[in-house]
């Protein structure tokens, strides 16, 4: 009863995130952006439920100066052609630059071409335009150019480095930080550096949603999948890197579920060399051949992770 009735203050006390947009003034995909940034703070009244918004925390922000302006301009972003007219620049020259990684996208979408169309925040854009004024007119010095045009296209991986700096700050749970790095690696890539199937399959579950994108097109996800996932050999190496790391955290405060009895398959490092079998003990065959009888007629357990990780989902 004293559960409940937290609860229900708890839900009182919040609102649901439309509630709060409307409230806010804001859309919705700036309310989504509010929050990612970490303009907008959301809470969980329940296990499992959705985030919801409190109403101090919507009541601080309608008490900030200059709201609703000063939270809207936060939150503008725009697309190539108004970036680069915002910069005062060529969108020649601000393809070059953004292609060069000299500021991180905040979001895309990917258009009925299948061609990614990157957003940019506005604050980003000015404040770069004001600390690098000498790439925005005149020439670009020869070598700057040259090192600018050979770099290999960073957007994704810069969009992935801020997704996942916002993903990590949002949340103070070890398991999910851990899984917010393993949600940019590709399966065989997570398979070698998690070889444990239960703390895969735990990481799966808590697997965030990076773009937050919803299509029913295979070539659209496709697309989506090379903006998420980490291309190269050194950006893959990073994570793996900052992968063991925040493993080990989350390993120590507390272990991935698992099913009673399980242990643990290590990869061995060298082909193992077989123990002698024991000396038969008088009796044991007729006990094995019981034991083996009885299995037979008990039910047998679900098999395999996924039959585990639908209770697991249930349960959570």
């Amino acid at each position: 009863m004293a559960v409940q009735e937290c609860r229900e203050r708890g839900t009182a006390a919040t609102v649901a995130c439309g509630t709060a947009a409307r409230e806010l003034g804001l859309k919705p995909r700036e309310f989504e952006l509010a929050v990612q940034l970490g303009h907008v703070r959301t809470v969980s009244v329940s296990a499992g439920g959705r985030p919801r918004v409190a109403r101090e925390e919507i009541e601080r922000l309608r008490s900030g100066a200059g709201f609703p302006e000063s939270l809207r301009n936060r939150l503008w972003a725009v697309g190539t052609a108004e970036a680069a007219q915002l910069m005062g620049v060529s969108p020649a020259r601000f393809a070059r630059l953004a292609r060069a990684g000299c500021f991180a996208p905040v979001r895309f979408y990917v258009n009925r071409y299948r061609a990614v169309v990157w957003h940019y925040l506005a604050a980003d854009l000015v404040e770069f335009a004001d600390a690098n004024p000498e790439l925005l007119s005149g020439r670009t010095d020869p070598a700057l150019r040259m090192e600018l045009e050979e770099r290999d296209d960073q957007r994704a991986r810069s969009w992935r480095a801020r997704r996942l700096g916002q993903l990590t700050v949002l949340t103070a749970d070890p398991w999910e930080r851990a899984a917010a790095v393993a949600a940019v690696l590709a399966p065989d890539q997570l398979a070698d550096a998690v070889p444990d199937p239960y703390e895969r399959a735990y990481l799966s579950l808590l697997r965030p949603d990076l773009a937050g994108i919803r299509t029913d097109s295979a070539a659209a996800r496709d697309v989506i999948e090379r903006v998420t996932l980490a291309a190269d050999a050194d950006e893959i190496g990073r994570h793996r890197e900052r992968l063991a790391r925040a493993l080990a955290t989350a390993r120590a405060a507390r272990p991935a579920p698992k099913p009673d009895g399980y242990v643990p398959v290590l990869r061995p490092s060298a082909e193992p060399v077989p123990a002698p079998a024991p000396a038969p003990v008088p009796g044991q065959e007729q006990r094995e051949e019981e034991r083996e009888a009885q299995a037979a007629v008990e039910p047998a357990a679900p098999a395999g992770l996924r039959g585990w990780l639908r209770r697991l989902r249930r349960i959570a």
